[in-house]
């Protein structure tokens, strides 16, 4: 190249660049403050959490959604069209842990919706706590709170950053979907106690319930909803984009024949009844205890969304949020979708009335703070805390590979083996979460080496169908990757929580806990269906738009630190995302 014509060429480069950074300088007045002007913030920042909300959710239904719900969100929002998590297992526990704290499970430490703990012997609910007691409710429903989370959250930084001026509630039927969210520090969170049917919370928010939460229970909203039956919103025949209402793998309530329209909620409703467990128990749902009336029934039906925002569209009101000159944080999850998805599976025709129903309610949601805290003042995010697998049978159906595995089975074969190789004893204390543990102690006593046994026992569950891959817990914690499948399995694991071999199942298997029966569906894995969700912001300073850059959940978070203008929590791995940003 001639001397001239690379100086030319140089010189234009430093041009182009400077023209590039101007632009960016120019685009940042839209986060910055202005001398001598207050700080700006928005009135309210509300985070909605759909469970089990596959990103293809989004767009699967859109010609049924109305105007103002979904589509009024991607209308004048800006939507991260390639959003995935970045660790599995993809449960609703580190889904909503990781949102909110913009970091995986190694650094966060909520590994599963359950995890064995070592040192007691014994497994742990993600947010049970026997040092606190229930408020409102039964012991059993109200023992939880965020203990079990090490970092702080983005509604934490709130708090602080505000000298706990700012108030910030959690609401959501699932007792995690709103303890985790809502922080350490939080003013309150409330969940669902089917046995009374009343929200409820623990002491470790408050000692007794507020004046307001105490009236909307007494109005038994739930029994109200449970007195109609579950029809559709539009007439059968248009659910064109779902399967036939009656097909083999969907699971019916207790008390129906088979799992089709319309359910008879109030006849479901009448009897005391347990739990219908099924795939459900892959997210580690707890059974309810038996009432007069099933009133934990409205969690399967889209109902329960729908008494959720109920119940948030008063604690906004009764609280204020957003109209005291403060900024305050709603963390509001949505769990119905999650329920009725392990039930009837993401093809069939619950799945889809249940997200034009939604659709409705999020219309009211966004009405209400239109009216109350003003058009774009308020600032909104929507994600998911995980995806869904396709059930099994309808892949198999239609000539697609699947298959599903049994834990308890692979649990006790995988024992069997090891007392045949090395004699008896309780080798395998747990499998959960896609994880063996083992009995270390009995190792010890075998004088057995831990991390050759941990290879040996990965060996042995690739010989499962199903399995794909099985790691040793000491390659995982030894060894870093960049990218792919064992990414995940690093940001996953947290050493003091985590088992010994980590498993994971050829794309499209999934853990049935009715093996070999295979209904509904569940989630866990890191493939696509599970880790892809939406990320969609809305409301203040949010311009319309859309992205396919890359972005991970863990970016909520930091991206929420810099609108707001305060620290991002302290283990926050995730990065801003530019784009949204206006960077």
């Amino acid at each position: 190249m001639p001397a001239g014509l690379g100086h030319n060429l140089l010189s234009a480069l430093k041009k182009k660049s400077l023209s590039f950074l101007l632009a960016a300088a120019l685009a940042l007045p839209t986060l910055a403050q202005k001398p001598g002007k207050p700080l700006d913030r928005p009135k309210l920042v509300v985070g909605i959490v759909v469970d089990q909300m596959r990103y293809d959710y989004l767009y699967r239904y859109w010609n049924k959604y109305g105007r103002g719900g979904f589509r009024r969100l991607l209308g004048e929002g800006f939507s991260y069209e390639n959003a995935h998590y970045n660790y599995v297992p993809t449960y609703t526990g580190p889904g909503h842990a990781s949102i909110y704290t913009g970091t995986t499970p190694s650094v966060h430490g909520i590994v599963g919706n359950n995890w064995l703990v070592r040192e007691e012997g014994k497994g742990t609910y993600v947010t049970e706590d026997k040092t606190v007691q229930a408020v409102g409710g039964s012991a059993a429903s109200g023992q939880q709170s965020p203990r079990h989370m090490l970092t702080t959250t983005i509604t934490d930084e709130l708090r602080l950053a505000t000298n706990f001026q700012s108030k910030v509630i959690g609401v959501c039927i699932k007792d995690r979907g709103s303890i985790l969210p809502a922080g350490h520090a939080a003013n309150a969170a409330y969940w669902y106690d089917g046995g009374n049917g009343a929200f409820i919370t623990s002491t470790f928010y408050t000692q007794q319930l507020p004046a307001w939460v105490a009236k909307f229970n007494a109005e038994n909203r739930a029994a109200k909803y449970l007195d109609q039956a579950w029809t559709t919103l539009l007439p059968i025949a248009q659910y064109t984009e779902s399967s036939p209402d009656d097909v083999t793998w969907e699971g019916a309530f207790k008390g129906e024949a088979k799992p089709v329209f319309p359910h008879d909620l109030p006849a479901l409703s009448a009897a005391p009844t347990t739990a219908v467990k099924g795939n459900m128990e892959a997210a580690g749902e707890k059974a309810p205890t038996a009432t007069p009336r099933n009133l934990d029934l409205i969690r399967s039906t889209p109902f329960g969304n729908s008494l959720t925002l109920d119940f948030a569209l008063e604690a906004m009101r009764a609280e204020q949020l957003g109209q005291r000159g403060q900024t305050d944080f709603l963390a509001l999850s949505f769990s119905s979708t999650d329920y009725v998805g392990h039930q009837f599976g993401p093809n069939s025709i619950e799945a889809e009335d249940t997200y034009l129903r939604l659709d409705q309610d999020l219309e009211r949601l966004f009405a209400y703070l239109d009216k109350t805290v003003g058009k774009k003042q308020a600032l909104v995010f929507l994600s998911a805390d995980h995806g869904a697998a396709h059930s099994p049978n309808f892949l198999i159906d239609k000539k697609i590979p699947a298959g599903s595995v049994g834990p308890g089975l692979m649990r006790d074969s995988l024992q069997q083996q090891l007392v045949r190789l090395h004699g008896p004893g309780k080798w395998v204390l747990s499998y959960e979460n896609q994880q063996v543990y083992l009995n270390r102690p009995l190792l010890q006593e075998k004088k057995l080496d831990l991390y050759q046994m941990q290879r040996e026992v990965a060996g042995i569950m690739l010989g499962y169908a199903g399995v794909t891959r099985a790691l040793a817990a000491e390659d995982v914690q030894k060894s870093h990757w960049e990218s792919g499948m064992l990414m995940y399995l690093e940001n996953g694991y947290f050493p003091k929580r985590s088992g010994d071999v980590m498993v994971i199942l050829e794309p499209g298997w999934l853990e049935s806990y009715q093996y070999p029966i295979n209904k509904g569906t569940t989630h866990g894995s890191s493939g696509s269906y599970d880790t892809h969700v939406p990320v969609v912001f809305w409301g203040w300073h949010v311009k319309h738009g859309q992205s396919s850059a890359p972005a991970k959940i863990t970016d909520i978070a930091p991206t929420l630190a810099r609108w707001l203008h305060i620290q991002e929590p302290d283990g926050c791995t995730g990065q801003p995302l530019p784009e949204v940003l206006g960077w």
